[in-house]
């Protein structure tokens, strides 16, 4: 990377624009930028930071204040550099956030911070050579062609000697901070906390596993009935499968034991309940012939009572039968009554007609009726007639009323369409007049401006006059006054000589070694620090004079500019042109870019009575087609009325009289139908009547009435049926079970005893259930513990590699982080910068003991520190003189400044390989050589001539005088009220 030329404008202490040639101050390899103490010497290295990367390093960068707070309110701040990176030549532009005055009003107003990248080589890959103007990317750009970011930029270019003398004092945390950040060491880190979690989900998991085989003790203590022990392993596991198993084997003995002696205890039983439900039988089946002994007499009652009812029966359902006839008599009845009320209520009279006459009455009616359909339809069609005639009332209205308003439309047509095209006149006028009327608008902004800020300027005039009157006196005074010294010491210049005459010693003179009358120093002689100080004030007071002729002259540049553009106008003048072309602006913006609308809008009302027209036409015809249709409905209407109001008679309508007549001839149908159902079914009565009387006779009975008190329910002949045959059936299986074989020779008296045997079976089946359960649990206890004896040495087999896998990664994590078998305490990522620090103690030392003349030399330390803490960044200084290792700390002023500066020298050669920054063409030194002795500070300027080798360029910052008198180029930062500016020199 070289810097090729730097431009700061109302940055920091630069209130103008100022530029720095690098080229220029580079050509011999080792330039000086000098100054007073606080004019702005590191300023430039905080503009070269902060166009690269929009930061400035240290704690400047902090505070975000990075314009200069004389710089005019109209003088952007901004930071221009160019530079070569990699082959590629680039421009880079930026500008900070910060307040500026508002242009108009009271306040501040917020310039938001910008950056731009312009490639004035081709850009890299073939890019396009467009500027690039998001942040973002331009800071991406730059890290990417330098190969570091700002922090490790801040610590290689532009290396601060205060800092790394901190750095050489530090502890091993503070040291451990700054390597993390020039070396970017942040994946070592990752890495140590990926072995700390991995191991904290490892433990998770073992934690997991070994709970797992607790349950499972827990579930085989559980089962086999004891108490966990301390250490429970695969030994004691086996010991409760073989108990359980003993166990198996004795209860299954004791089992089948239990199950002979209930067998025997059954057989004895079953035998006594046989036995005893033999005599069971015997005593039931004479117990049963004696109860059906003694009921023979009720048994004959219910045959007697069953053969009568027999023949009761057929005169019982005749009689049923009658009785439905009589029903159904007195139902056709109760018809022909209400068929004779229906006739009288609908007005018919002729009640006293035979059926025949009936039927023919109603032909009549419904005939009548028939010849009134054809009207009906009439009637119905003239009310759908009348319907429509009010929809064409309507239609007809609708359409008069939208003809009236369509012809109000076409009357105003003409005279919108008149206004629009007037308005568009008017906007195109106003686009055509609109441009020049806002440059004159501009053009009298700015000379208002100028009018208003005339008196101002005139008093600056004025001021700077009288303020470079007051530099040209005091420099002619102070002129005078060194002339005056100079003179005076000329005057005694031969008493200066003779003090320096010695005896013996050739005078410098006349070359006598005899001096008998060395000329003697009078009162006002003058010596030559006098001289010297009154020369620089003779030169101050030529600087002031110079900067106060340059202020004058940019005050009157700046009134005549102003005065020439406004010319004789007056500012009230101004201000009332102004006010009248910003309404004459206003007047036209209204109008201008609006004649495009206009047009659309004539365009429209064309189009809108086009419509309109044609709306009207359709309108017009609609309303005489409804006209017509409606004069030929009326004529209709009018002659079917008459029709419709003679054959309606005195009925609401004619429907009204046919529906009349319809319902009257159903009635008089309805009475015929009656009167011929009653008269059948008196005839059917009779008859069933003298079917009853014979039917009882034949049946034996002397009366219908003795035959349906014989006569008895379907259910009760049922049951009578039912008690016969069971006892039928009862008394031949009583006999039948007396003369089965199995029973012969038992007696009714007989006794078994059946309790005894019951109470021993019973005794032996709880005996063999006990013994059953018994050997069920002992197996289910000795399956149990297999499964579990195995699901044991499943987990443990599972357990066993994760323990030793988790012993494995905690050893390792702990060396990792510096714990455990990590003898030096050194964490992974200390260990890495302990290597990155070895090498730039190692870079380091070269520098050291060239500038230190053979007698100090870096010591790297990996050692860990006191009471445990971690190692491996400990920096000590070897001491050639006494042999021994001293503490950095113990380094003088002087020597530290040594040591820093080779420490930040040897950091610098080993980031810049670290990063691939090897083409790092330029390199700044900021202060610290007021430290140093002559000699010194000749041995430094030599280490800093071997860093040029190669066409490096090395920038010095200092305060330091003897520094001007060594370094040939410099750029000298001068510092005034006004602001601080640049001025080469050699």
């Amino acid at each position: 990377m070289r810097l090729h030329r730097l431009e700061v404008c109302a940055f920091g202490p630069y209130a103008g624009r100022e530029v720095v040639d690098f080229d220029a101050l580079g050509a011999d390899g080792l330039f000086l930028l000098h100054g007073d103490t606080g004019a702005g010497k590191t300023t430039l290295l905080d503009a070269v930071a902060f166009a690269l990367f929009g930061a400035v390093p240290g704690a400047r960068g902090q505070v975000k204040r990075l314009r200069c707070d004389l710089a005019d309110a109209d003088t952007p701040t901004e930071v221009v550099l160019e530079l070569t990176v990699q082959g590629h030549h680039l421009r880079i532009v930026r500008s900070p956030e910060y307040e500026r005055p508002k242009r108009r009003g009271e306040g501040y107003t917020t310039q938001p911070a910008k950056a731009s990248l312009t490639w004035l080589s081709p850009p890299p890959d073939g890019g396009t050579a467009e500027a690039v103007t998001r942040i973002d990317e331009v800071g991406r750009i730059v890290e990417r062609l330098l190969g570091m970011n700002a922090q490790q930029f801040f610590q290689v270019v532009l290396l601060p000697q205060g800092e790394f003398a901190k750095f050489l004092r530090a502890d091993t945390t503070e040291r451990e901070k700054l390597l993390e950040r020039l070396f970017g060491t942040e994946r070592f880190a990752v890495v140590e906390q990926w072995f700390r979690d991995l191991r904290a989900e490892r433990r998770a998991e073992l934690e997991h596993r070994r709970s797992g085989v607790r349950d499972w003790v827990a579930r085989l203590a559980q089962v086999a009935g004891e108490e966990i022990p301390e250490d429970p392993d695969r030994d004691w596991v086996v010991t409760l499968q073989r108990r359980a198993a003993a166990e198996v084997d004795t209860a299954r003995r004791e089992e089948s034991d239990a199950r002979l002696a209930w067998e025997e205890a059954q057989a004895r039983l079953q035998e006594r309940r046989a036995a005893a439900e033999r005599l069971r039988r015997v005593r039931a089946a004479h117990t049963r012939l004696a109860e059906l002994e003694q009921r023979s007499e009720e048994r004959v009652r219910w045959s007697t009572e069953l053969e009568a009812a027999r023949r009761a029966a057929t005169v019982a359902e005749l009689v049923a039968e009658a009785e439905a006839g009589e029903e159904q008599y007195d139902r056709e009845v109760a018809e022909e009554e209400a068929a004779a009320r229906i006739c009288r209520e609908l007005g018919f009279t002729e009640l006293d007609l035979d059926v025949a006459e009936l039927r023919d009455r109603a032909g009549a009616l419904r005939e009548e009726a028939g010849g009134l359909s054809g009207l009906v339809d009439q009637a119905q069609r003239q009310h759908a007639d009348r319907q429509r005639l009010d929809v064409l009332d309507k239609l007809i209205a609708d359409d008069k009323e939208r003809i009236a308003i369509v012809q109000s439309k076409l009357d105003g047509l003409p005279e919108r369409v008149g206004e629009l095209l007037r308005q568009r006149e008017l906007a195109v006028e106003a686009e055509a007049k609109l441009e020049g009327v806002r440059a004159k608008e501009a053009e009298l902004t700015a000379l208002l401006v100028d009018a208003e800020a005339l008196p101002e300027l005139e008093r600056e005039l004025e001021d700077a006059r009288a303020a470079e009157n007051t530099a040209f006196a005091a420099y002619n005074e102070a002129k005078q006054a060194l002339l005056d010294l100079r003179e005076r010491r000329l005057a005694g210049m031969a008493a200066e000589l003779a003090a320096q005459l010695a005896a013996g010693e050739p005078c410098p003179v006349c070359g006598s070694e005899q001096h008998p009358e060395p000329a003697v120093a009078t009162d006002d002689a003058v010596s030559e620090d006098e001289e010297r100080v009154a020369a620089e004030r003779e030169a101050e007071a030529e600087r002031r004079r110079d900067e106060a002729t340059a202020k004058r002259y940019e005050a009157q540049r700046r009134r005549d500019a102003a005065a020439q553009r406004v010319g004789e106008r007056r500012v009230d003048e101004l201000a009332e042109e102004l006010a009248q072309v910003r309404d004459e602006r206003d007047r036209l913006g209204e109008h201008a870019g609006k004649s495009e609308a206009f047009a659309a809008s004539v365009e429209a009302a064309k189009k809108e009575e086009q419509s309109l027209m044609a709306e009207r036409a359709s309108c017009e015809r609609s309303l005489s087609e409804n006209e017509a249709e409606r004069s030929l409905l009326a004529e209709r209407i009018v002659e079917r009325e008459r029709a419709l109001a003679e054959a309606r008679g005195e009925f609401p309508d004619v429907s009204a009289r046919r529906d009349h007549l319809l319902a009257l001839g159903r009635a008089v149908d309805r009475l015929a139908d009656a009167r011929t159902a009653v008269s059948a079914a008196g005839r059917q009565r009779d008859e069933r009547r003298r079917s009853i009387a014979e039917a009882a006779r034949r049946a034996g009975f002397a009366s219908v009435d003795e035959a349906l008190a014989a006569a008895r329910p379907s259910e009760r002949i049922a049951e009578l049926e039912r008690l016969i045959t069971d006892a039928d059936a009862e008394e031949a299986a009583a006999r039948g079970v007396l003369d089965e074989p199995d029973l012969a020779g038992v007696s009714p008296d007989d006794e078994v005893d059946v309790d005894s045997a019951e109470a021993a079976a019973q005794e032996a089946q709880k005996r063999s259930e006990t013994a059953v359960a018994a050997v069920h649990a002992a197996e289910r206890t000795a399956r149990e513990l297999n499964t579990l004896a195995q699901r044991f040495e499943a987990a443990l087999a599972e357990l066993e590699p994760v323990e030793w896998e988790f012993a494995e990664l905690d050893a390792l994590t702990d060396v990792v982080n510096g714990r455990g078998q990590n003898a030096r305490r050194m964490s992974l990522r200390s260990y890495v910068l302990a290597a990155r620090l070895e090498e730039v103690a190692v870079a380091a030392t070269a520098r050291l003991r060239s500038m230190s003349q053979g007698r100090y030399s870096f010591v790297h330390s990996d050692a860990a520190g006191s009471r445990g803490t971690r190692g491996g960044l400990g920096l000590d200084v070897l001491d050639d003189y006494s042999g021994m290792v001293r503490p950095a700390k113990t380094l003088s002023g002087g020597e530290s400044f040594l040591a820093s500066l080779s420490l930040a020298l040897g950091l610098a050669d080993v980031v810049a390989a670290e990063t691939g920054g090897a083409l790092l063409d330029t390199l700044f030194v900021d202060e610290g050589f007021g430290t140093l002795d002559s000699e010194t500070l000749d041995v430094v300027m030599g280490v800093l001539d071997e860093l040029r080798a190669g066409g490096r360029v090395v920038g010095l910052v200092s305060h330091v005088e003897e520094l001007r008198q060594r370094v040939p180029t410099r750029l000298r930062v001068r510092k005034s009220r006004s602001g601080s500016t640049l001025v080469m020199g050699g």
